[in-house]
């Protein structure tokens, strides 16, 4: 690997790990389906404290994948880039993708009904609680 991959590669690797956290991908997700929300709108669809939140949106901030404005006395956050939604989009087709060849495994053919109900009810889990970012 040259130089330049090397930078390029740990660019991409914050990016990453920026998003190595449950919470923080509900929030892009958040974001990414709804448009720009505020701490405070977060802090009630998260279900943490405006802290949490914030330190999460921090991370994020610093990653380059959400940006900043004011509005009054609020700020929101938005997709820093389209291409993060497209991103997102593109990692739930290999969480789906997994999840068919696990259930292939435990033995339900690829498209019964035994698969779609235990597909069904894995992808509506909800997030665990939102600890530290």
């Amino acid at each position: 690997m040259n130089k330049k991959n090397e930078i390029e590669s740990k660019a991409r690797a914050e990016i990453l790990k920026s998003l190595a956290h449950p919470t923080r991908i509900f929030i892009v997700d958040l974001i990414y389906r709804n448009g720009a929300h505020c701490v405070q709108e977060l802090t009630e669809l998260v279900g943490v404290d405006t802290s949490t939140i914030s330190r999460h949106l921090s991370v994020l901030k610093s990653a380059g994948i959400v940006t900043d404005s004011k509005a009054g006395t609020k700020v929101y956050y938005d997709l820093a880039c389209d291409c993060i939604g497209q991103f997102m989009s593109g990692l739930q087709g290999v969480v789906a993708a997994k999840r068919s060849r696990d259930l292939e495994l435990m033995g339900f053919p690829a498209g019964t009904a035994g698969a779609a109900d235990t597909a069904g009810a894995a992808g509506t889990a909800e997030l665990p609680s939102a600890g530290q970012p």
